[in-house]
């Protein structure tokens, strides 16, 4: 039976940070990062039965095109990751009466839909890249035990992309192919994410503080391994893979490319290519 400080339930019944109850919660599940997101993508649905809000987890669940969908709001970053996927994984696989684990595990469907800037001149902004990579600079996977993941490309990332020992070894992640395929289109590149753990110093970007890593992204654009580069950089992907993979969930990242950090530009229109992901991603699922 898990303790009531490991499983923390709210008064109601309801998992402690998402504030959901199981009956809440759809089997398939689109993750952004902005609240405020969460009912740009509810919008589409034709209704809506579940609206929650606590913190930075919004959720919206309901049914678009007779399929049953969830929307949930991460916050930014792979530490909310780590919280988000073990509430989620707990709604369904686990009995909130008995505190006891389930014996018939489920397996959730989750969609990141989310912005990210490429690292690669020909991946135009406004363009869309589905994550066949996650790559992650943050520390997440190694808290828990795990296979290692896909060690052979995680050792070329060491290999090639300087660091020093302050920095967490990279791990790397595939996402799910079955449900991934749902996805590849001709308006869909594939890429190879790679998640840091900031905005600024960790993408190298430069205000007033001057980055560990100044050539970090000319670095990660000059990889390569087995023909395989780097196309891009954001702050979740990589979490979400390792914690769908370690859970045994099904998940893919499809992001919006709003900057692209070679040329220096940013999307003259990133509220319209966002909201084009999402009608995709919508139409994709259904």
């Amino acid at each position: 039976m898990l303790e009531s400080s490991e499983l923390i339930l709210n008064d109601d019944g309801s998992i402690y940070h998402l504030n959901l109850l199981p009956e809440q919660l759809a089997s398939t599940i689109i993750t952004v990062g902005d609240p405020e997101r969460v009912s740009e993508v509810s919008k589409h649905f034709d209704v809506i039965d579940t609206r929650v809000a606590k913190r930075e987890f919004h959720t919206h669940t309901g049914l678009y095109r007779n399929k049953r969908i969830s929307v949930i709001s991460t916050g930014i970053g792979t530490d909310n990751i780590d919280i988000v996927f073990n509430e989620l994984d707990a709604l369904v696989n686990v009995d909130f009466k008995t505190r006891k684990i389930k014996e018939k595990l489920t397996s959730l469907d989750i969609i990141r839909v989310g912005t990210s800037g490429a690292i690669q001149p020909d991946i135009p902004v406004d363009s869309f890249v589905l994550s066949q990579r996650g790559i992650g600079f943050d520390s997440l996977y190694h808290w828990y035990q795990n296979d290692g993941g896909d060690s052979a490309f995680a050792k070329a990332i060491s290999q090639q992309i300087p660091r020093n020992d302050n920095h967490s070894n990279p791990y790397v992640i595939h996402c799910n192919p079955d449900l991934a395929r749902k996805f590849q289109t001709v308006e869909m590149i594939n890429g190879n994410t790679v998640t840091n753990v900031g905005f600024y110093g960790p993408q190298s970007r430069t205000i007033r503080l001057k980055p560990a890593f100044e050539e970090l992204n000319d670095q990660l654009a000059g990889f390569n391994h087995d023909n395989q580069r780097i196309t891009n950089l954001e702050m979740e992907t990589a979490g979400i893979y390792a914690m769908a993979n370690l859970l045994g969930h099904r998940a893919v990242s499809l992001n919006a490319i709003l900057a692209n950090r070679a040329t220096g530009s940013f999307s003259e229109q990133p509220a319209m290519t966002v909201e084009k992901l999402i009608s995709f991603t919508l139409n994709c699922l259904s």
